[in-house]
This record gives C-alpha cells, structure tokens and sequence, in this order.
C-alpha cells in the first residue's frame, strides 16, 4: 500500500527520513554535493514522503518562488522505482497546490520528463545544467 503525508521542516522524524533518501538518490547515485542538494529552502518547504508498506520510498517538495510554485526535490530510492511511489507524491503534490491558482512549475531531469509530461507539464525553454545533470524547465498545463 503506497501512503503520502506532507510536513514541514519542524516535523524532524518525518524530515530525516525524506532527507536520507534524498542522500541516498542525489548525493550518493546521483553525485550532486551535499551544499548543492540540502539548500536555504528547507524550512520554507514543504516536504512530502511517500511509503509503500509503511517504508519510506520517495520524496519531493514545493516552494513559492518569484515564479510561481516551483516542485523540486522529487527522489525514488532505487529498490522502490517502478512501483507507482513517483505517481502517488506527484499527484499528492498537485493535489495540493492546484487549488493555490498561480503558475506551477519545476526543473526536470532529461531522464524524467517522460513522466512529468504524462502528467501535464510541457517543456519550455532550452536545456540547461543543474548540479552537472542537463535539465529542462517545465510548467504544469491546466486542463
């Protein structure tokens, strides 16, 4: 069974675990330095950990930017990749900030755009590098 719950940065049970696997996926599979990765919004996030039988799987956030809402942060831990872990914060997410009416937005790795546009986003602009891995920005489309 796949659960999705949000906290903020001052639920630090919930957060250590949503930063663990974000050390597992990012910083140890992906190579992204640490500075890099645990930035000046986390504790002006908020957090998502998804479970599969009560284990933590997945993870993502969101924050308001100058932009809009920007989603960002979205990691599977190898073992659980496959699984519908991605899907379930996905939409979990978007449940909660489509209600907030404003532009929503994220930067997405090449390897996953794929996925995000099954769920609505579409590319816009060029490529870019973000912590050595090439990116592009994508926006989420209302239906």
């Amino acid at each position: 069974m796949i659960t999705v719950d949000s906290c903020n940065y001052s639920n630090s049970k919930q957060c250590n675990e949503i930063f663990s696997i974000r050390t597992k996926v990012f910083v140890m599979e992906q190579q992204v330095s640490r500075a890099e990765e645990f930035d000046i919004y986390e504790e002006s996030s908020l957090h998502y950990l998804g479970k599969i039988n009560g284990q933590g799987a997945g993870t993502a956030r969101w924050r308001v930017t100058k932009d809009g809402i920007k989603l960002e942060r979205f990691a599977v831990l190898a073992e659980f990749r496959k699984q519908g872990i991605a899907a379930a914060v996905l939409k979990k997410v978007l449940e909660d900030v489509i209600p907030l009416q404003t532009k929503i937005y994220l930067n997405a790795q090449v390897s996953a755009m794929g996925f995000y546009e099954r769920y609505g986003f579409k590319k816009e602009g060029p490529m870019f590098s973000e912590a050595n891995i090439d990116h592009f920005r994508m926006y989420f489309e209302r239906s």
